[in-house]
């Protein structure tokens, strides 16, 4: 049976991913200080025997049992914006020396490695969709730096560790996700919209509303990832993973509201938060023909399904 580690494994995303992959017949380690993850994500993981959970972080050194490990999903960081906020200097920390680590352990375990990037790297973009051959329009000084900027570099290092060690790595830059398991307080537009619609409180919106996003559901977005290390000739690739299904915040809004039946008003700002990216969609025409991949949750199906997880809990 081979071997997979998840960094970040008791996260939104992550947690899915370990069901996945569990799914697949792989014996799964995750790795997770739970900072902003949460036990309660794996805990219906936790009594199989193909599955190991190690609280630990990973700017840490990294345990040698782990050298055995085929597989390396590194998705350890703190990424909404509410968490990022938070937890700067753990997020530089995660990014940067976190991922040196994993670049590291691939390179003495001789295991494959996917790092997961971000849409944020392309910062508020002047390019339109956004292609991987964008480089970007980020502000390195700012509220969003310490993000933005250490996926940057943690894309670096993986080009650095490609090139000097050969090590089989490729990156995912991940647009907009949402699902089950996402936190309702991570400042999400997603968990912020459906919270405050379930329970008739005013939606408040930043500008206008007129700012863009495109939104994955969580399970597109796994099976993205699962495809971008396990297909043939995608180390030393970058894949765009997203929906390019382009939504106005304002639109999203509505949307939320006339599916739960809520009666929540909307509120806006009038003024936009700084350096937030005014425009997000994904051009996915190279995950779609190396990897065979596109998104087949629509949003109205993908909403339903987060709408019922939120009232659940």
């Amino acid at each position: 049976m081979q071997s997979v580690l998840v960094t970040g494994g008791a996260g939104f995303i992550g947690s899915h991913l370990c069901d996945f992959l569990i799914g697949k017949g792989y014996k799964v380690t995750c790795l997770d200080n739970l900072l902003t993850g949460s036990k309660k994500n794996i805990e219906h993981l936790l009594i199989n025997p193909n599955f190991d959970f190690i609280e630990a972080d990973v700017t840490k050194p990294i345990s040698s049992s782990l050298l055995d490990i085929n597989y390396i999903f590194h998705l350890a960081s703190p990424a909404s914006p509410i968490d990022y906020q938070n937890y700067p200097e753990e997020t530089l920390l995660t990014n940067s020396t976190g991922t040196l680590n994993i670049l590291e352990l691939a390179k003495k375990s001789g295991a494959k490695v996917l790092i997961t990037s971000t849409s944020e790297v392309y910062g508020d973009p002047l390019e339109h969709p956004q292609r991987e051959t964008y480089f970007g329009n980020v502000n390195t000084f700012g509220p969003r730096s310490c993000y933005d900027e250490s996926k940057r570099y943690a894309e670096a290092a993986t080009y650095v560790y490609l090139h000097k060690y050969n090590i089989d790595a490729r990156v995912v830059r991940i647009f907009n996700t949402y699902g089950p398991r996402m936190k309702k307080d991570d400042g999400r537009v997603v968990s912020n919209f459906v919270a405050n619609s379930l329970t008739g409180d005013i939606i408040s919106i930043d500008g206008d509303g007129s700012q863009t996003r495109s939104f994955c559901f969580v399970s597109d977005m796994i099976e993205g990832i699962y495809r971008a290390m396990f297909t043939d000739g995608t180390k030393g690739e970058i894949f765009n993973l997203g929906n390019p299904d382009e939504y106005s915040v304002k639109e999203l809004a509505d949307k939320i509201i006339k599916l739960v039946g809520s009666k929540s008003a909307v509120e806006y700002s009038g003024t936009f938060r700084k350096d937030d990216p005014m425009r997000r969609q994904p051009d996915i025409t190279k995950a779609k023909k190396v990897l065979g991949w596109e998104p087949k949750v629509k949003l109205d199906e993908g909403l339903q399904k987060t709408i019922g997880y939120y009232k659940g809990i």
